[in-house]
Formats: C-alpha cells, sequence, structure tokens
C-alpha cells in the first residue's frame, strides 16, 4: 500500500542561540539570535562594561540602536530606563525576531501590571531599514537621540559615512557607542570626544560624548 507523506510544515525562522539582558527590569531575559551573516552580539563582557559607563545616562533617555541585529545593546538600554528606544535592522529575519522578543518583554510588562507590580514604561518599536534609510528619514522629521549604538557588520566597512549621516539626529551632548575591529580607523566628526574605550582581542569598544549642540559638521 502506497502511504501518502504527511503535509510538511513550515520551518520556524533559525536561530542561532541567544544572549541575555544583564540588568533591569528585564534582566535574565532571553534574546534569540538570528542565523544571519554578519550578525555578532556584543559580548557580555563588553555590555556589562559599556552599561557601567552608561548607568547614570539612560533614565529617560531616546536610544537609537542602528544595526540591532539581537538587540542586546537597545533592549538592555530600555530595561534599564530608557523612555523610547528605536531599534533599527536591515534583515528581514533578524527583524521580525526583534519584533517578536520586544513583543515578548512588553507582554511580560503587561502581566507584571496585572498583578499589582509596576510595570516598564520603554516605548520600543523596530524598523526594518538600512541605517544609512532610516537616518536620512529621521533628520527629515527632526528626530534626534540622546544615545546611539553603532556596531555594524564588521566585515561591510559602514562606520564612516553611517556617522556622518548620524551628525544631523542627535541631540547637544549625545552619547555614541561605536564598535569595530581592532586597529579600524574611524573618521570622528567634529566635536566628538572619546569617553572611554576597551579593547578585547576581536574588537574595540569606544564610547564618545559629543560636545555641542546637534547639526554640528563634521
Amino acid at each position: 500500500m502506497n502511504r501518502r507523506a504527511p503535509p510538511s510544515t513550515p520551518q520556524a525562522p533559525r536561530g542561532s542561540g541567544h544572549v541575555r539582558i544583564i540588568g533591569g527590569r528585564w534582566r535574565g531575559s532571553k534574546l534569540p539570535v538570528a542565523d544571519v551573516d554578519g550578525l555578532r552580539p556584543t559580548a557580555d563582557r563588553v555590555r556589562e562594561t559599556l552599561f557601567n559607563w552608561l548607568q547614570s545616562e539612560l533614565g529617560g533617555a531616546r536610544v537609537l540602536d542602528l544595526f540591532a541585529g539581537s538587540g542586546a545593546l537597545g533592549l538592555e538600554a530600555a530595561s534599564r530606563g530608557a523612555s523610547r528606544v528605536d531599534l533599527v535592522e536591515a534583515s528581514p529575519l533578524a527583524a521580525a525576531f526583534l519584533r517578536e522578543t520586544a513583543a515578548r518583554l512588553m507582554r511580560g510588562d503587561g502581566a507584571r501590571a496585572g498583578n499589582g507590580a509596576p510595570a516598564g514604561h520603554s516605548n520600543v518599536s523596530v524598523h526594518e531599514a538600512t541605517a544609512a534609510t532610516f537616518l536620512a528619514d529621521a533628520a527629515a522629521h527632526g528626530q534626534v537621540f540622546d544615545l546611539v549604538f553603532i556596531d555594524p557588520p564588521f566585515a561591510a566597512g559602514l562606520w564612516n559615512p553611517t556617522l556622518a549621516a548620524l551628525v544631523p539626529c542627535l541631540a547637544p551632548r549625545a552619547w555614541v557607542y561605536v564598535e569595530s575591529p581592532p586597529g579600524t580607523v574611524v573618521a570622528l566628526p567634529a566635536r566628538w570626544r572619546l569617553h572611554r574605550e576597551l579593547s578585547t582581542r576581536d574588537s574595540r569598544a569606544a564610547l564618545f560624548v559629543v560636545d555641542g549642540n546637534r547639526g554640528d559638521a563634521a
């Protein structure tokens, strides 16, 4: 007797593990990592150091996570009190993961509020777009940010054009985090000052503060 094969089941989006939020109201929450070329979440040690540097700057901050990937940087900021976080990701698969993760975390906030616990107030938005497209639109609409994370796929070499396009979108005395391979030369816009840096075998993590008003030219 010939048997008909069972109908195929749609495959779930592929993942390649997860990272965890380190601190704040979502501490310990898992963030799935989409199986996308070039997606490389910031190492736990680097993230912990970075957010120690930023701990007094996060409350109420407007945060932009360009090249968001797993969302480890932007969602960590939301967990620690940022008022608005925009996650920008060009990969449709990674963006889908981000939307699902953000929705899950916000649902958790709602459930805690329903049980009498205080809910968080961060507004997390996911944008499926390139960094260049998002920044051009943000500049055209007068959007500004207090804290920006820039950690692009290392092979793409996008640091310099991204930093230049970012200038009109920075609030006065904004903070900008840049992660790059060791030895990478990054062209800094005018009035950007290195605040702290950390080097590992695989990357250089640098935090800059912008001295001056938004719109300062390079």
